[in-house]
This record gives C-alpha cells, structure tokens and sequence, in this order.
C-alpha cells in the first residue's frame, strides 16, 4: 500500500530543514563570535593583572624609597657609572645604595653586604636632588617597560621624599 504525500506538506518540510540548517548555522557563527570575545576578554584580563601586579611593585619599592630617604642620617649622594646611576643614602651606621644594572633596581645594605631585588623590568630610574629653599627635597623618577606593544600609556612614577636631616 502507497501513501499519497500531499504537495503543500512536502514543502513545509523542505522549509523545515532549511530553516534549521540556517540557523545551525547562526549558532556556529554565534559560538565562533562568542569564543572570540571570550579569548580577547580573557587576554585583556591577563594584561590588567599584570599592570596590576607592576603598579604595585613600583609603589612598594616608591615607599621603600622613600623610607629610606627619611631616615637618611648624612648627605646622600649620587654616583653615574658606566652601568647606571647608584644612589648612597647614609643611615645611621649603615649605607644603602640604590643601583639600577640591566633593568634591574637592586638595593643594597653596606655592612651586611645584603643585596634585594626591588624591581625588575625597569626602563629607566633617575633620582636626583630637588632643592626647594632651604629643604633638600629628592625625587625618584621611574618608567617601567610595557609588557606588551598594544600598551598606550607607558608605567611612568614619581616619588618625592625629604631627609629628616636637611643642610
């Protein structure tokens, strides 16, 4: 026995898969835009972090600084060698120098000859005297480097600190 199709339903159902093939489809280009975000946000995500965790580097080494500087018990001085720049700041019976070397700032304690890393990825640190009347200020200019090229404002600080003893 033969069913009979009725022509009007035959088309309805090629309609039908059409319609889901449009939109299998859809949601393939849906899913792949999707995925797309999900990487770029994902990628933005990680860049922020990573700002994130230079920022604070940089502050905790700016207060570090800056702690230093006002315990300093003499003159400070500052020495430009074939390296980078090197920062003697006297505390009581000690010295601790601040040296840039290959994007790097170390900070060093004289007598214990103890060596501490505070930054790394630096692209330039200058410090220098900033007198102000009769108050010897310092400031500490610092950039940092861009981690990534699509970066559009460079890592750039400045701290500012006043000795306890002034001249």
């Amino acid at each position: 026995m033969k069913f009979k199709t009725h022509p009007v339903r035959v088309r309805l159902a090629g309609i039908t898969l059409i319609e889901c093939l449009v939109y299998v489809a859809v949601f393939g280009v849906l899913l792949g835009l999707g995925t797309a975000a999900l990487f770029l946000c994902w990628d933005q995500t990680k860049a922020v972090a990573y700002a994130t965790n230079d920022i604070e580097s940089a502050l905790r080494a700016g207060e570090h600084w800056r702690a230093d500087v006002r315990a300093a018990t003499g003159t400070i001085s500052i020495e430009t060698t074939a390296s980078g720049q090197v920062v003697t700041i006297p505390e009581g019976g000690k010295e601790i120098s601040y040296r840039l070397a290959a994007g790097e700032l170390w900070r060093q304690t004289s007598p214990q000859n103890v060596s501490q890393l505070l930054l790394s990825k630096v692209n330039s640190s200058q410090m220098q005297s900033d007198p102000r009347g009769l108050v010897a200020a310092w400031r500490w200019e610092l950039q940092l480097n861009e981690r990534r090229r699509e970066t559009r404002l460079p890592l750039v600080f400045t701290f500012e600190a006043v000795p306890k003893t002034n001249p």
